[in-house]
């Protein structure tokens, strides 16, 4: 029988579950924030416990609070980069595809799953929200499902809805939801998404990750027609493109009409644009992610970042040295597959410097190998585009020189000239 929670104050943890335990913690938008602030707050009682983590974008997950639990997770995306770089994210390498698998064999402890979802409708059932990705799978795996019921979540449909009677805990709340603004894009962005407009064919359908980059490429297909998404996670930049027509997702190939997503990671305005609306569809991992499904789609264009590029096209979207900045994500799920759907591509789009100046087109990865150089079609900086392709070893280092900073350039060329001869 489901217990109900009408203040955060009565819910005392400690009286469900023993230290040491496991909690999965829905992410990003999607954290429920009453119960994770409650979770740290008692987490003393629940001394040596482990919380499993995909991304974050509130300020809850403090480092001190690593002196009681145990943080795990995908890496460190959003605000979780100052638990990796504390060093009390212990981060789990593994493809987004990975992750339900791994907490239905118990690979990933999930003894407690903490959940936000919207009110209950007339049939007893919740929407999942603005996160469906793995939380089925964790409230199927898990003892205790609590569950924050928000009243300012949206209705989205989604593949099978929680059912009233799967939760054993309901906390109902009233809380704003977690928002992350659109990446704010300048120059350099602009001149990346340029040099992909063209690249991107009509009727193409669309993954995309978070960040600048991918914010400028969507804003530069306005004009386009008859886009499809089919995305592990969208923002408010593709609710733009659904309400400018843009996107119509008539040729996708698969789920015609509905754009497919795992996360809704945004503002109040894609919030409120995704409630009850039909052509919207929140489905798990396991169909987002899998490559069946994703081998029905038609020219798939996968569009996603790196920390690194080397001269060869192996790419780095995880570490720099022993600083876990990333994660392997979904990145690698939706390469393969771009880049092996007809008229489909997968792109690696990326800056040619960072902050400080350094190139990020580098002779050697200083971080492991997220996605292998035969996955990646294309690799973009403001500087143009890098068609790999078909091409060499030596051919493919001219073609990264090529799209390098030209401050960098004669560094890279001479640093592959060591490694390979001809280069």
């Amino acid at each position: 029988m489901t217990v109900h929670v009408h203040s955060i104050d009565r819910l005392d943890f400690s009286r469900h579950v023993r230290p040491g335990v496991g909690f999965v913690v829905g992410q990003a938008a999607g954290e429920p924030s009453t119960l994770t602030r409650a979770l740290v707050g008692q987490r003393a009682a629940l001394s040596g416990s482990t919380v499993f983590l995909g991304s974050g974008f509130s300020t809850t997950f403090q480092p001190e609070h690593g002196d009681h639990l145990r943080f795990r997770g995908i890496g460190g995306i959003g605000s979780l980069r100052r638990l990796a770089t504390a060093g009390v994210l212990d981060p789990l390498p593994c493809h987004i595809s990975s992750i339900a698998p791994l907490i239905a064999r118990g690979d990933i402890a999930c003894d407690v799953v903490l959940l936000q979802v919207s009110r209950a409708n007339r049939q007893g059932e919740h929407s999942f929200g603005l996160i469906a990705d793995y939380v089925r799978a964790a409230v199927a795996r898990a003892s205790l499902v609590v569950a924050e019921v928000n009243a300012r979540v949206p209705w989205t449909p989604c593949e099978t809805p929680l059912r009233s009677d799967e939760i054993d805990i309901c906390v109902h709340t009233d809380e704003p939801l977690i928002e992350v603004p659109p990446a704010p894009f300048g120059d350099t962005e602009r001149r990346i998404a340029a040099h992909l407009q063209a690249a991107i064919p009509e009727r193409a359908t669309l993954q995309m990750g978070i960040g600048a980059v991918p914010e400028a490429v969507v804003a530069s297909l306005v004009d386009h027609r008859d886009l499809g998404i089919h995305s592990g996670m969208i923002g408010d930049s593709v609710a733009m493109l659904m309400q400018r027509g843009a996107v119509t997702n008539a040729a996708k190939g698969l789920d015609p009409g509905v754009t497919v997503t795992g996360s809704l990671i945004g503002t109040s305005m894609l919030y409120r644009f995704a409630d009850r609306n039909r052509s919207l569809l929140l489905r798990p991992s396991s169909y987002t992610h899998s490559g069946a499904h994703l081998a029905s789609l038609r020219r798939l264009v996968s569009i996603n970042s790196a920390l690194e590029v080397d001269l060869t096209g192996q790419v780095n979207a995880e570490a720099i040295g022993d600083s876990y900045l990333g994660a392997v994500g979904g990145q690698v799920d939706f390469v393969r597959a771009a880049a092996r759907s007809p008229d489909g591509l997968s792109v690696i789009a990326l800056p040619a410097t960072g902050r400080r100046g350094e190139s990020r087109i580098v002779a050697a990865l200083s971080g492991p190998v997220t996605t292998a150089r035969s996955d990646v079609d294309v690799v973009a900086t403001e500087h143009g585009l890098a068609k790999l392709g078909g091409l060499t070893l030596r051919e493919r280092i001219r073609a990264m020189v090529a799209i390098a900073a030209p401050e960098h350039r004669e560094t890279l060329l001479a640093a592959a000239r060591r490694h390979w001869k001809g280069a």
